[in-house]
């Protein structure tokens, strides 16, 4: 890096074409590592919201439990819980209208895939960015190579002279496009792995937390793996 090839030298002796490949790989690699910083902390705190719903079936009413979810901000759980209320409290309030075409079960339900369909949406927001950096960053990279490798051959072939000196340096010095390319693939597509995983971890927790919301909303009690429910959960009261 201290001699006269180098990332430094690339810029300030490349044309207009490496200069921009160059500074995509610097974008494409800073919007990487803020999506996976930013979907990060978000997986960090919907494990912990998740930790949560075990409070809220053992809470004594509708309002601690969604004390014990946690605050109301990017809470998918608390959200959840807020949407079967309003929707079984509207049902009741309109069942004149609406016994007649859905069922109380079904209204709920909708409100529910309803919430986790939004919610889904908000996980996977930013993981095409690194779907796409992790698919064209090594082309990017292989294009500046090439590019580089183009001019440097051009450059040889018009002084006539044909050393190692004079071909190993310049073609060395293209090929740094190429790791560059690599160096900001490898991340995101790492980073895209391990969020896809994080995500499935919390729609499951959401999906089974929904199921038994949906129960409790319909029937009063929660359903439980044991014949014997939890007294604490049957005397939760409907909100």
């Amino acid at each position: 890096m201290n001699s006269q090839f180098g990332l430094m030298h690339v810029w300030t002796q490349g044309d207009w074409v490496t200069r921009c490949v160059f500074s995509a790989l610097v974008l494409m690699s800073l919007a990487s590592w803020i999506v996976i910083l930013i979907k990060a902390l978000d997986v960090v705190r919907s494990k912990r919201q998740a930790a949560q719903v075990e409070g809220f079936w053992h809470s004594s009413d509708m309002a601690e439990g969604l004390t014990k979810l946690g605050d109301a901000d990017r809470n998918a759980f608390r959200e959840l819980a807020v949407e079967g209320r309003e929707a079984a409290a509207h049902h009741r309030a309109t069942k004149a209208q609406l016994h007649d075409t859905l069922d109380a079960s079904e209204w709920i339900s909708r409100a529910l895939r309803n919430s986790m369909d939004q919610t889904t949406a908000r996980l996977q927001a930013g993981l095409a960015i690194l779907a796409s950096v992790g698919s064209t960053a090594p082309f990017v990279g292989l294009f500046g190579t090439v590019w580089g490798i183009y001019h440097a051959l051009m450059s040889i072939g018009s002084a006539g002279q044909a050393s190692i000196d004079q071909v190993a340096g310049p073609i060395g010095e293209a090929l740094i496009m190429t790791a560059l390319g690599l160096a900001v693939a490898i991340p995101a597509v790492l980073g895209y792995n391990a969020l896809v995983r994080g995500n499935k971890f919390i729609l499951t927790k959401l999906g089974r937390f929904a199921h038994d919301l949906h129960a409790y909303y319909v029937t009063g009690a929660r359903v439980t793996g044991s014949t014997s429910a939890d007294p604490r959960v049957v005397s939760m009261k409907k909100a």
